[in-house]
């Protein structure tokens, strides 16, 4: 995988703080921009997740990274916005079928149910991982409103 044209946008609230520093560090090879939080203060999940999404819809990072205590509130947020697919990945099979399936371009983490470890494999198979295309392109394409 080229790290190079692999730009990742990553955000998440307080719960997802120490994670989202983790895999900053974990990612340290590719082109990674914090969108916050950036302390384990105490945070509204969508302060993180809006711009996260923004700066994928606006074609500014390959893909995005969000990370909250269930990742729920962080994928609700960002699939509001048009041309986001996020996927909330809790092993490295669903991640690799996000990504081949769903052709999925925001992982939402959730660090309360998920080890370290398993955070960085997941976030491995969904960056390393191709969408498929063909059936799976004509469902995407019916995704959008």
């Amino acid at each position: 995988m080229d790290t190079k044209k692999v730009t990742i946008a990553i955000g998440a609230d307080h719960a997802g703080f120490e994670y989202k520093e983790l895999l900053k560090e974990f990612l340290k090879d590719f082109n990674v921009k914090d969108f916050g939080t950036y302390s384990s203060d105490s945070a509204d999940y969508p302060d993180f997740a809006h711009p996260v999404a923004s700066a994928i819809e606006a074609e500014e990072f390959t893909l995005g990274i969000l990370v909250c205590g269930s990742a729920n509130g962080v994928a609700i947020t960002a699939n509001k916005h048009q041309g986001i697919r996020a996927a909330i990945c809790w092993t490295e099979e669903i991640a690799g079928l996000a990504r081949m399936h769903n052709n999925a371009n925001v992982l939402c983490i959730p660090a309360r149910f998920v080890s370290e470890d398993a955070a960085k494999s997941i976030t491995t198979t969904f960056i390393e991982t191709e969408f498929e295309g063909g059936r799976h392109a004509t469902r995407v394409g019916k995704i959008s409103c």
